[in-house]
């Protein structure tokens, strides 16, 4: 028999991160006085991630093992008729699983945070933006209606909007926290439209009254055209999470995102930013399952971010970009689960790949330190013998990611590409080859990196910017107070392995990266643990119902793995990676110099930046003067406040002429007004009352 899980337990789960971002965003800095240090900052912060990490864990255990559930209100804000607007839970598996994803990763970045961001003036401003961070998103997969929903979403946003521009001197990291602002504006004008209908027709902004009401939501046409009010909520829906999760064409924000520290790269791109557009569509399964129409957007859209985002990562020098690139096409792969209505497999993929992702990304970190500041993968080589920790643990984080059979991430990248060759919507065939092809793209882009940085001949002293430019890429050049920081030489210092506090975080997040998928993958994709939350039509959609036909455990999987095309794509990928970086490194420039239109091409990001700045902004910014002009400055101000001023002006003038101050001149007006009178309004009707 399910139980209810406590309210004061998970109230404290996002509460306690909250509590740690205010005491170290006001007391260690210089808004509070600075009195709390930064031992003081990061403790509080880690022990408020900490406390929440077990509450979720334990949460978790209780959704597990005895199915307990919670539904009800926290805090009704205001009441509007029949419209509640409410702070609620709705912890179900779902819930339970991304609560431990986002507090564990959480976790270990705050940990991590202590050595990489050991020498920034802004330590403690830094710890208190990733603990409210971590608060946003625990608020946004933890409610159970809209209005929280939009606060978590729009949370999260201002928060990445803080972090990545967090350096606020260094004019690159502005320019880039504005357009992921921007971007993501862009996608919450659709979400919010969502919301909207939702309110306008089903007149709740509760998740489950809502869903009560999807056979009315389905029955209905959009006023004034032929598309079905359930198939215009979905899309808008999506739009949102386009946005979010960094979908084609909204996923231009997320690559400049690098231009944030280290790590709120891996807590945007492996935990929590980029993963809420995923989480929020398969919560709201029960209305996608409605229409085929928004399925299928979703399945192309997300066949093309899969597809497309990995090709850039083939040629991306900076190390972080090029894992910036796969978290891109990763998404696109959970986008097309959710297409297939496969949507237990997006949420399983969006487990396993925080793990392996925050990985990579906090190895890319350490990579960084070891290099002293250096990013460019061209001027690495030959790390592994000096940084033995990172290297193995980078290891582990690309043998899941390309999804080699047994690591977490062969579990749910395969259970993506088989859903979508047993779907039969409309896109499915050209998401199953936009998946597959990707599968050699993503174990080449990540090899290539791998061998450059840990394998091959040692080329840190090659570096022509050592001594100046390259340090642009991660740290400031100046302070936060606007002083000059002077760095020291290490152009030629050999590399040297992360401190403990950095390697830690590695070692943790390389465990579940390999055996996670292995132990979760039947009870999420086949058993009971998300079957509550998650609503399939398997007649219409049967794609996991055909999935589950074909599985006979994790083991037999794995080892059936190594006889698939998948492994053998991969495999292709690895081993041409290898040729061309370790055997033959003069086939890399020989290619790129008979392929000038192509690498053009992708080097500019097939001009989607050009499109949105010159095209876009642009037309945006002619069509702002036009309304500023025309609209405010002509009709408003001109016509309707000034013109309005001037006809009262002129009338005031006409009647001034009127007020001579003489009695005999009003004695007059007041006897013809009276002749007016008796002669235009009495007589008429005197005649009409005489009838």
């Amino acid at each position: 028999m399910s139980q209810t899980l406590s309210a004061s337990t998970l109230l404290a789960i996002p509460l306690a991160p909250l509590a740690g971002s205010l005491l170290a965003g006001i007391f260690g800095t210089t808004f509070g006085g600075g009195w709390l240090g930064r031992r003081g900052a990061h403790t509080l912060t880690i022990l408020g991630v900490l406390v929440s990490f077990v509450l979720s864990a334990m949460t978790l255990w209780s959704v597990a093992m005895d199915g307990a559930r919670f539904n009800d209100t926290i805090y009704t804000w205001m009441t509007i008729g029949e419209l509640r607007m409410e702070v609620g839970f709705l912890v179900d598996g779902l819930t339970a699983m991304m609560m431990c994803v986002v507090t564990f990763v959480s976790l270990m970045v705050h940990i991590y945070t202590i050595g990489y961001m050991a020498e920034d003036e802004g330590y403690n401003r830094f710890f208190a933006y990733i603990s409210l961070f971590t608060f946003s998103m625990l608020m946004l997969v933890m409610s159970n209606n809209f209005l929280q929903l939009f606060f978590g979403w729009e949370a999260v946003g201002l928060v990445s909007y803080l972090l990545i521009g967090f350096w606020f001197n260094k004019p690159t990291a502005i320019f880039a926290n504005m357009k992921a602002f921007l971007v993501n504006r862009v996608g919450d004008f659709g979400f919010i439209l969502g919301i909207g209908l939702i309110v306008a027709y089903a007149g709740t902004l509760d998740y489950a009254e809502t869903f009560a009401r999807v056979p009315e939501l389905a029955s209905q046409g959009f006023p004034g055209t032929d598309w079905m009010l359930i198939t215009v909520i979905c899309i808008c829906l999506f739009i949102g999470a386009m946005g979010k999760s960094a979908q084609f064409p909204l996923h231009v924000w997320l690559p400049d995102s690098m231009e944030g520290p280290t790590p709120i790269s891996a807590l945007i791109h492996a935990a929590t930013m980029v993963t809420a557009g995923i989480f929020m569509v398969a919560r709201m399964s029960p209305l996608f399952e409605q229409s085929d129409t928004a399925l299928s957007f979703v399945l192309v859209i997300g066949a093309i971010t899969a597809l497309f985002m990995g090709f850039l990562g083939i040629i991306q020098n900076d190390i972080k970009r090029v894992v910036a690139y796969s978290t891109l096409s990763q998404l696109g792969y959970m986008t097309v689960a959710l297409g297939v209505s496969a949507y237990s497999v997006a949420v399983f993929h969006l487990m396993t790949h925080a793990f392996f992702k925050a990985l990579l990304f906090l190895g890319a970190g350490s990579v960084i330190i070891g290099m002293h500041h250096n990013q460019d993968i061209r001027y690495m080589g030959g790390l592994r013998k000096y940084m033995p920790i990172t290297w193995l643990t980078s290891l582990v984080g690309s043998l899941a990611l390309i999804g080699t059979p047994f690591f977490s991430g062969f579990y749910s990248k395969d259970s993506i590409i088989e859903a979508a060759h047993l779907s039969n919507l409309w896109g499915a065939q050209f998401a199953y080859f936009a998946v597959m092809a990707g599968v050699f793209v993503t174990a080449f882009y990540s090899f290539r990196m791998y061998f450059l940085v840990f394998h091959g001949k040692e080329r840190y002293d090659q570096n022509p910017d050592a001594h100046h430019a390259h340090f642009s890429d991660e740290e400031p050049d100046v302070s936060a107070h606007g002083d000059p920081v002077h760095h020291d030489d290490h152009g030629h210092d050999k590399p040297h392995e992360s401190p403990g506090v950095v390697t830690l975080p590695l070692v943790m997040l390389a465990i579940p990266s390999v055996v996670i998928g292995f132990l979760t993958m039947g009870p999420m994709l086949f058993g009971d643990f998300l079957k509550d939350a998650i609503a399939v039509d398997a007649a219409r959609h049967p794609a996991m119902a055909r999935l589950a036909e074909i599985w006979h455990g994790p083991v037999a999987m794995a080892l059936h793995g190594f006889q698939t095309p998948v492994f053998w794509l991969a495999a292709a990928g690895v081993a041409l990676a290898g040729y061309m970086y370790l055997v033959n490194p003069a086939l890399p420039a020989a290619i790129k110099a008979r392929s000038g239109l192509v690498y053009k091409l992708l080097d500019n990001k097939y001009y989607m930046d050009w499109i949105n700045e010159q095209i876009i902004a642009r037309a945006a910014r002619g069509l702002g003067i036009a309304l500023w002009k025309g609209g405010d400055q002509a009709i408003i101000d001109g016509a309707a406040v000034n013109g309005s001023a001037r006809v009262v002006g002129m009338f005031a003038a006409v009647a001034r002429r009127l007020q001579t101050g003489f009695l005999y001149h009003y004695a007059l007006a007041m006897i013809v007004g009276l002749f007016v009178l008796l002669t235009w309004f009495v007589e008429p009707w005197s005649m009409w009352l005489g009838r």
